[in-house]
């Protein structure tokens, strides 16, 4: 199915952070109709997404972090997630190594692009570039926590890869692209067998 849109029409919201603009628009339905609809988009530009994993220690490193929207919804606003960030205008290989080490303290190189998605289609314009990298302790740089300048305050976490699929069932991880990239090592990555 294949709609057409037609006398697209702006009016800025708001732009105090990023852009939130209402448009209304004349959409084809599949009838062949026209008709008059208005929506509301918010453009933070793209972002990249991050799960770092240690295949022989059998382990994942996540962050947790104030969200301050999910917190004014009920939550105790802080979120486990993996280390992500917005591009500002890099590239998402650049830009989530560098996110990777700002908030982690890993330094990794290797990393795999494992998918696109956008996360909320139906209001937000952001798509999302997902990447998974093999680390190892030695690439630990720093203590990570991202930078101060931009109201990071992130805490570290290493998580045994089992313990972090038990919080998606508990609902102690309910961040969307955090679950999306531990199912994806849950299909695709072998870890080793421990010696006992």
């Amino acid at each position: 199915m294949q709609h057409k849109v037609r006398n697209i029409r702006e009016q800025l919201l708001s732009d105090n952070w990023y852009t939130l603009k209402k448009y209304t628009f004349d959409l084809q339905r599949a009838d062949g109709s026209w008709q008059q609809q208005s929506r509301e988009a918010y453009d933070r530009g793209n972002g990249a997404v991050i799960l770092l994993y240690n295949r022989h220690k059998q382990t994942v490193v996540l962050t947790r972090q104030f969200r301050f929207p999910i917190f004014i919804h009920g939550h105790d606003g802080f979120l486990i997630e993996a280390a992500a960030g917005l591009l500002d205008n890099a590239s998402p290989e650049t830009r989530i190594i560098a996110e990777a080490e700002e908030e982690t303290g890993y330094t990794v190189t290797n990393i795999e692009k494992v998918m696109e998605a956008y996360m909320s289609p139906g209001s937000v314009t952001e798509k999302l570039f997902f990447f998974i990298a093999e680390y190892h302790d030695g690439d630990r740089k720093h203590a990570g926590g991202g930078l101060e300048e931009e109201g990071e305050d992130i805490e570290v976490l290493e998580w045994p890869f089992a313990r972090a699929m038990d919080a998606i069932r508990n609902g102690e991880i309910e961040d969307a692209k955090t679950i999306m990239l531990l199912q994806h090592l849950a299909l695709n990555i072998q870890f080793e067998e421990k010696v006992q």
